[in-house]
């Protein structure tokens, strides 16, 4: 498979997941009051995830998430050279679907952006750390057998909707330095200053997940 093919796969898939992700999150209005539009929310990132699995994942894998990246290259499933193409691929695409959000929705859209929990930059790496490492182990284990294949795109898309049923109330739920980089970078102000924290701690989350799930791999030689 042609490593351009790759990448322009995670683009498309990362875009994708900005523009109905952080779409949905914007035209329901999503908050802890209007549970309708919080439950939409969760549920839109989520199917995006299986919609896209079952398209691009023959291509790229569809990890179109760095932190994802990121535990596939301390995993031994991914070269150095693709994880540095897979991640420009997805920041990309996160900006890319940023501009389809300024262009249906307008500049002061909040292109569903993330947020520091109570304006405290610990307990949202802390949030961020659990919520990326629950989700990213949960991809090393469904992905770890090809008897899993043709479940895995739905059971890591409801894993997504999961830990954003829990997340967004606390900060929107990043797990995903490239679904945050794009909205912040477009939506400026106090979201583009804490972004940095949208980009470290799912990495972090990820390293953890990834190393934990090596040593607890049951197909591991002892």
């Amino acid at each position: 498979m042609s490593s351009v093919k790759k990448y322009l796969a995670e683009f498309i898939g990362t875009c994708v997941l900005v523009v109905f992700g952080c779409g949905t999150a914007i035209v329901a209005q999503c908050s802890t009051e209007n549970y309708a539009g919080y439950i939409l929310t969760a549920l839109a990132f989520g199917l995006v995830i299986v919609a896209m699995a079952y398209s691009v994942g023959n291509v790229s894998g569809c990890h179109i998430n760095p932190a994802v990246s990121l535990a596939m290259l301390i995993s031994g499933k991914l070269s150095v050279k693709d994880f540095i193409g897979y991640v420009v691929a997805q920041f990309l695409g996160g900006i890319a679907g940023s501009v389809v959000l300024l262009l249906f929705l307008g500049k002061n859209c909040g292109f569903g952006a993330n947020g520091l929990y109570n304006g405290s930059i610990w307990l949202s790496i802390g949030i961020e750390m659990i919520l990326t490492c629950v989700f990213v182990f949960t991809i090393l284990g469904v992905t770890s057998k090809e008897s899993f294949g043709n479940s895995a795109g739905l059971v890591i898309g409801l894993t997504l909707t999961l830990v954003h049923i829990l997340g967004i109330a606390f900060t929107g739920t990043s797990v995903n330095p490239a679904r945050s980089f794009g909205p912040a970078l477009f939506a400026g102000g106090d979201a583009l200053k804490s972004v940095w924290v949208f980009i470290v701690a799912p990495l972090a989350g990820a390293a953890i997940a990834a190393v934990t799930y090596k040593f607890l791999d049951p197909a591991k030689k002892k």
